[in-house]
């Protein structure tokens, strides 16, 4: 059994910091689970386009406002608690956080831990693990 509390784990190698947001990686591949699960939080008033080309990726929203718009149709949908929008044909997107947007997100397969987005949006399929 694996039991962490995201206070613990935000003290360590498993949050990640970037210029748009913030994401604390609770389940990683070397856990052995296969899928990784993250607490995302995007600043306030940014845009971050991405396009996860290697992952599926499954997006809750805990807390915050802000919509995903769907490049490849110019279609923007709210973003608000309670909203769960899922990335299955690897799409290329853009999530515009009105206020600051907390989110949970579920990584298939697993990230390694250290991932932020490469010039596509995209994070690799191999990085730097991070210590148990």
């Amino acid at each position: 059994m694996i039991v962490r509390t995201l206070e613990e784990a935000r003290k360590t190698s498993r949050r990640v910091v970037s210029k748009t947001w913030e994401s604390t990686r609770l389940l990683l591949k070397n856990d052995n689970v296969g899928f990784s699960f993250h607490i995302t939080t995007m600043y306030a008033g940014t845009s971050t386009p991405m396009c996860y080309r290697n992952h599926f990726e499954s997006v809750y929203c805990i807390s915050g406002t802000g919509e995903v718009e769907d490049c490849a149709t110019g279609k923007r949908y709210r973003v608000e608690p309670g909203t769960i929008y899922i990335l299955d044909k690897h799409d290329e997107h853009v999530l515009h956080a009105e206020t600051e947007l907390t989110v949970a997100c579920v990584f298939n397969p697993a990230l390694h831990g250290r991932e932020v987005h490469d010039e596509s949006g995209a994070y690799p399929l191999e990085a730097e693990a991070v210590e148990a």
